[in-house]
């Protein structure tokens, strides 16, 4: 892979190691944080460069990546005199990671066609876990010649990129994504919660029917530790109910009904009244262990 200039904004728990993959994939890589302290740190361990304003650290870069929060964070380091558009030159490609709305990634790509840029919108799969070891999958929304230049740079730290249609398209997929997942940990946190009040060893249990068809990766990678009432560490309850509301608010647009999610994101707003916000989304099972 050759190496691109790049500049990568959002050092939080996916994009800190995203951006120190394109150091190990040889990529030329300025950073930008919210917190400086931060992308200090991330200078110290990778190597790289740091700047203060988004707009300076995606000044000269070929390729632009960002990974914050949600729909006002990404506009708040997208626009402005100080944002990543103002600092971006003529044909450079900006990718967000972000999972946000489709809206909002329609919108950036809208602005950044005017300044005579490219936008792919390309929200993650696969967690933490997935960004430290650079398998995540990214899905990809925006034009063919914008997804050209930077897919490249985001095989660094995925195992999948995938051109999904024009601009919002990686952010509705996303949103199936977390549909598939509310059922499936609902799903397992029931069939757990049976099997131990049946009196059998959930663990062996686990073990039988995750080498047939009801196997998932909710399964592999986190029914061991829903059996031992482990949940300090994953992917957050907020971040879940985030994304399914990103979901339900895009169903009350597009007509699809989607009774098992609304359902699931209400008993996440349980988890969070018993003080789960940071427990991972395989917390569900508390619900159903201490009612």
């Amino acid at each position: 892979m050759s190496a691109t200039k790049t500049a990568f904004i959002g050092l939080g728990v996916m994009g800190y190691p995203m951006a120190g993959h394109l150091v190990k994939a040889g990529h030329q890589v300025t950073v930008y944080n919210r917190t400086t302290s931060k992308a200090e740190a991330w200078v110290k361990e990778h190597g790289g460069a740091l700047q203060t304003t988004p707009s300076a650290a995606a000044d000269g870069a070929d390729v632009v990546l960002a990974c914050v929060g949600n729909d006002d964070d990404l506009r708040g380091v997208a626009y402005g005199d100080d944002g990543i558009l103002a600092g971006m030159k003529a044909g450079a490609v900006f990718v967000d990671h972000t999972t946000a709305s489709a809206d909002v990634a329609r919108e950036v790509d809208a602005a950044a066609r005017d300044k005579g840029l490219g936008f792919l919108d390309g929200p993650v799969s696969g967690g933490e876990a997935g960004a430290q070891n650079g398998v995540l999958t990214v899905m990809v929304g925006g034009d063919e010649a914008s997804f050209a230049k930077a897919e490249p740079v985001m095989q660094a730290y995925a195992r999948a990129v995938t051109l999904l249609g024009p601009a919002g398209s990686g952010q509705l997929t996303k949103m199936v994504n977390q549909i598939c997942i509310a059922g499936l940990v609902q799903g397992l946190a029931e069939g757990v919660n049976f099997a131990m009040r049946a009196g059998l060893d959930a663990n062996l249990v686990i073990d039988v029917i995750s080498k047939g068809a009801a196997q998932s990766w909710q399964m592999e990678n986190r029914a061991e530790t829903m059996i031992d009432d482990k949940f300090d560490f994953g992917f957050a309850v907020d971040w879940m109910r985030k994304d399914l509301g990103i979901c339900l608010d895009e169903s009350r647009r597009n007509g699809a009904r989607l009774p098992v999610a609304a359902l699931v994101d209400q008993f996440y707003a349980t988890v969070q009244e018993r003080g789960g916000n940071r427990w991972d989304t395989s917390s569900l099972l508390r619900l159903l262990t201490t009612p």
